[in-house]
């Protein structure tokens, strides 16, 4: 059974799912990262949007050849603090990571990097999941800033090409929709 640990939540997949944590490949932060930096030493770049390539946390792929793209965001005890929507750097971690599965598939040094990255593509169906946690009881000090339901509509409009109906989901909605077939403690 696929374990993976991010921050202070762990994910429980099925036993016969491949499942890793996508943005510590290797492939990925020492290879492909660096892609979208723009050059330091000329004036023709423009430093202000050159970010890097981001990626997803984990990736999973079921035994019905669907492949599932998963960022975490754990705002329990730290609120979001980034100036961006969080729908926005979702898309574009999405997009990055589908692109980073691309070069892996025949770049990857390590084998099973490269072996996963193609089992991903040839997958039939792509999912897109943002595992948002919140804090349970609401204060001044932590309010529920980010409404779940907003995040998903724009999600959706950002990515329907790749998920029509990208999922946000929190530990507490996973049992009561039983939309996934892991689980998060």
């Amino acid at each position: 059974m696929p374990v993976i640990t991010e921050d202070a939540l762990t994910f429980d997949f099925p036993v016969d799912w491949q499942a890793e944590k996508f943005d510590a490949w290797s492939f990925y932060k020492n290879q492909f990262s660096r892609c979208g930096e723009a050059c330091t030493s000329c004036s023709k770049c423009d430093h202000k949007n050159a970010s890097g390539v981001k990626a997803i946390d984990i990736l999973a792929i079921d035994t019905n050849s669907c492949c599932w793209c998963i960022e975490i965001k754990d705002y329990r005890q730290w609120q979001r603090t980034k100036p961006s929507d969080l729908a926005d750097e979702v898309a574009l971690k999405v997009r990055d990571s589908l692109a980073t599965l691309v070069a892996a598939r025949v770049n990857a040094n390590v084998a099973n990097e490269q072996s996963m990255a193609n089992a991903a593509l040839r997958c039939s169906r792509l999912r897109v999941v943002l595992h948002l946690e919140q804090p349970a009881k609401p204060s001044k000090l932590f309010p529920q800033g980010i409404n779940p339901t907003n995040v998903q509509q724009r999600l959706k409009q950002l990515i329907k090409a790749i998920d029509p109906h990208p999922l946000v989901i929190d530990m507490k909605r996973m049992t009561q929709m039983n939309s996934v077939a892991w689980s998060v403690s």
